[in-house]
């Protein structure tokens, strides 16, 4: 059996991109191994359409991306997420870039805490740079329920205590 050719530019896509997928997958599940299994879910079906998003016409990130909002929001609507408990805990773990340093871990831990929903917003909205038009088109929803999901969200991190609000100096 005759095995197809890769398509033209996805593996140099991939290799380029590897690495800022896969840490935006880790942003909006807030973990790094959900990330990237969230990164090759989008890789996937890039590779699949590769004949429509391919160079010079295409945006392939923004396909991958696209994907995998959709499968981090579809992700939180499960009931069962894999999880399996156990009595025997690993005695050490394989850190992936969020175990890095101390401000990187703060940094995750209080986002992880926020309800999916809001995550994907903080994310697309401060990470991905994009504007509460393109992400209330990205997920489907109205622009006011985009203002109201970073509203809350950035008051929970507000309450959170990682984030401040900066001092007005007074003269």
């Amino acid at each position: 059996m005759l095995r197809r050719a890769e398509p033209a530019g996805h593996e140099d896509f991939v290799v380029s991109r590897y690495r800022e997928i896969v840490r935006f997958g880790a942003l909006l599940t807030g973990d790094g191994r959900l990330g990237e299994d969230l990164a090759q879910e989008g890789l996937i079906a890039a590779y699949r359409s590769w004949h429509r998003l391919g160079p010079p016409d295409g945006r392939p990130e923004a396909y991958v991306r696209r994907v995998m909002v959709r499968a981090a929001m579809r992700a939180r609507r499960r009931r069962w997420r894999d999880e399996v408990p156990t009595e025997d805990l690993p005695d050490t773990s394989r850190g992936g870039f969020t175990d890095r340093s101390d401000l990187s871990v703060q940094v995750l831990a209080s986002p992880r805490r926020l309800p999916a929903d809001q995550r994907v917003v903080l994310v697309l909205r401060f990470w991905a740079d994009a504007s509460e038009a393109e992400v209330a088109q990205t997920l489907g929803v109205a622009v006011g329920t985009v203002k109201s999901r970073t509203s809350r969200a950035l008051a929970a991190l507000r309450a959170s205590g990682l984030f401040v609000e900066s001092a007005k100096e007074t003269p």
